[in-house]
């Protein structure tokens, strides 16, 4: 009677592991990695010319600003006639950029009175 006990015991543990299928193993193929979205910078002609002409206009006043006071300089004086013969010839991000660089020194000229002349 020990006998069957232990077979009773342990049959159902066989069976239960009998019916469990192992999993089935499928290969799995590596995925390509993901193509990354490329935009092609789009290149408006009219809305480069309207950025230029609006940072020319704030160069003109930023130059004139700095004339009225006496502090403009030189180079923000050649930058700005850079920028309006760049603006004529269609180079607007020639323009753009000189004009930048001469809003920047005119505003560089006017805090350069706050400091003494001498010391």
């Amino acid at each position: 009677m020990l006998e069957t006990s232990r077979l009773c015991r342990v049959l159902p543990v066989m069976l239960a592991a009998a019916c469990v299928a192992p999993e089935a193993q499928v290969a799995k193929t590596p995925a390509a990695p993901p193509q990354p979205v490329v935009i092609a910078p789009v290149n408006d002609d009219a809305k480069l010319a309207e950025e230029a002409k609006a940072l020319l206009a704030q160069a003109e006043t930023d130059v004139q600003r700095a004339r009225a006071r006496r502090a403009l300089w030189l180079k923000a004086w050649e930058d700005l006639l850079a920028a309006r013969q760049s603006l004529a010839a269609k180079e607007h991000s020639a323009a753009i950029r000189y004009a930048k660089q001469a809003s920047e020194l005119a505003h560089l000229g006017l805090e350069q009175l706050a400091y003494p002349a001498v010391k």
